[in-house]
Parts: structure tokens; C-alpha cells; sequence
């Protein structure tokens, strides 16, 4: 796939050879064979009927729980853009989200209606789809607990509605179906004080300040807490605060963030995950899972 005259015709934005480095957090990675930013739903939909069957497919969002390897991504990348970024609400307790809002803009709407009980979006870098599709979660909440439904168009174009039992939520994980795009998502909390909404905001953001390298180049939680442990006290018990290789680093302040220091490449990042999951093995027997997303081609 070389041409865009073998690519759908599309109403939105379509480019081949897209860098993918400016998009994800940790500022590193290769680029987009081709990155679609649809115009709206019907755009998004007929794109992915008439494409090639063959043609690997996969969402992004903001780009923050993501390892983009240096050789790219194959396929074509799907970025939802403003279109896709309405919230509204739909009754006193339950708003509809577009896939591409962000955790701030949703919990924010949900205090202006009223609505509690979605404050700990506030705190996951991310777009309602990347939390839909993760079973995102912080503050001891995740998205299994507020979920209704989401709306979804398959890799066939075909656009279906999944309810909760349908997502087969497990920790930081779903059953959601291989290249879907989730378009949007309605969450229900419980009725309550804008104030006391706003101040829970608050608190998570203050401790997320206190705790998490916010101001860094990095993908956020690297590793999924195993049942009994937290993930960040097995490194550090492994001596892996500090470690690098090359211009990656793990974090001095919260042992589970990794952190591209200037000029690190996707492969000096992934690596030093390894390193750090061989050190944990061989000191506790725990073998540490990933939870950042790890995409695209090695170099």
C-alpha cells in the first residue's frame, strides 16, 4: 500500500508517512504508514467498509500509554479528532461521551451536571476510547464501574452498540474486537454537589502531582500491578529506580513510569521494560506484565 489511490476516498484528513513522535507522550517512535482523522462517524465508517481487508487498523488517542516503535506503524492509524470530542449529558446521572474526549473535558462535564462519581477520569492521560478499550482506571475506579455502553465501528465498518457485559472487562483490559474504533461511550455515576465533585477533582490532582513525574516525556503506568503487589515497590525492590539505558530512565520519583530523558529511541525505552522485568523475575519470581501499548515495527 503504497498510494493513496489504493486508499478509500475520505471527507477528513488522510496522510501518508505520518510522524507519530509529536502524537505520544514520550515524544519517540516511527511514523503512521498512513494516519486518518475522519470527519465524522459516516466518514469513519465507509473508510474502513471499502478498505482492503488486509489492511491493519488501530486507534490512538492521546498517545499517553503507548510505545510507537522506531520503524512505525503499518496500516493505517485512526485519530479522533474535534468531531468526536462532545460530551452530553443525558439524564441526571449519565452523560454521552464522543471516543475522542479526554479525561479532563469528561469529568469536568460530568461536575457541571452534577454528576459524581467520574472524578478519577480526571487523573488517566487519555481519550474515552483508550479507556473503554483498557478498562482504564485510577483512584480505585475503573471504567467497568461507570460504563453503560459504547458505541463502536468494527474494522469491517460495520457500527454496532456493546454493552457492558459484551467488553469482557478485566483488569486494564477488554474483549473489545481486534481494529474496532470506539466512536463513543455512556457513563453513569450518581447524583451530587458540583463543590464536593470539584474537590475530589482536586484532591486526585494534587496527589497525582505529589506522586507521578507529570511534567516528563513518559507513557505513564508501565506495568500492570500483579494480584497482591504494586507494581512500582517490585522495582524498586529490584534496585531499578534510576536505571537507564541510553537516554531512558526510570523514574526517581514513582519507579512505574519510564522516562525519555531528551533523545531516547522507542527501542532504549522498551528495552530498559525488559531490563527492569528481568531484575524483578530474578529478585521476586514476579514476572511483570505491560500495560503500556506497544505498537508498530522494531527498526
Amino acid at each position: 500500500m503504497s498510494q493513496a489511490a489504493v486508499l478509500p476516498k475520505v471527507a477528513g484528513r488522510l496522510t501518508n508517512q505520518a510522524p507519530l513522535a509529536p502524537l505520544v507522550w514520550f515524544k519517540a517512535g516511527g511514523a503512521a504508514e498512513w494516519l486518518f482523522e475522519p470527519k465524522d462517524i459516516d466518514d469513519l465508517a465507509g473508510f474502513l467498509a471499502d478498505l482492503d481487508p488486509a489492511t491493519p487498523v488501530m486507534g490512538l488517542g492521546l498517545g499517553s500509554n503507548m510505545i510507537v516503535r522506531d520503524g512505525g506503524v503499518p496500516g493505517v492509524v485512526v485519530r479522533l479528532g474535534k468531531a468526536f470530542a462532545q460530551v452530553e449529558r443525558i439524564d441526571p446521572k449519565t452523560l454521552k461521551c464522543g471516543g475522542g474526549a479526554s479525561g479532563i473535558l469528561v469529568s469536568s462535564a460530568a461536575r457541571d451536571a452534577g454528576i459524581a462519581g467520574v472524578e478519577f477520569l480526571r487523573s488517566i492521560p487519555g481519550t474515552v476510547g483508550g479507556f473503554v478499550r483498557m478498562n482504564g482506571g485510577a483512584y480505585g475506579r475503573e471504567v467497568k464501574d461507570i460504563l453503560v455502553e459504547a458505541d463502536v465501528v468494527l474494522r469491517s465498518g460495520e457500527r454496532r452498540t456493546l454493552a457492558l457485559g459484551d467488553l469482557g472487562y478485566t483488569y486494564r483490559h477488554s474483549e473489545l474486537p481486534e481494529g474496532a474504533i470506539v466512536v463513543s461511550a455512556t457513563f453513569r455515576g450518581i447524583p451530587g454537589e458540583p463543590e464536593a465533585i470539584q474537590a475530589e477533582m482536586d484532591r486526585i490532582a494534587a496527589e497525582r502531582e505529589a506522586s507521578q513525574p507529570l511534567r516528563s516525556r513518559t507513557g505513564g503506568s508501565t506495568f500492570k500491578n500483579p494480584h497482591g503487589h504494586k507494581a512500582w515497590a517490585l522495582v524498586d525492590a529490584a534496585g531499578c529506580r534510576g536505571l537507564k539505558v541510553g537516554d531512558a530512565q526510570v523514574s526517581e520519583k514513582h519507579c512505574n513510569f519510564l522516562l525519555n530523558l531528551g533523545s531516547a529511541s522507542s527501542a532504549d525505552i522498551e528495552e530498559l521494560g525488559e531490563e527492569v522485568r528481568r531484575r524483578v523475575k530474578a529478585q521476586s519470581g514476579i514476572e511483570l506484565e505491560w500495560e503500556i501499548q506497544r505498537v508498530g515495527v522494531a527498526k
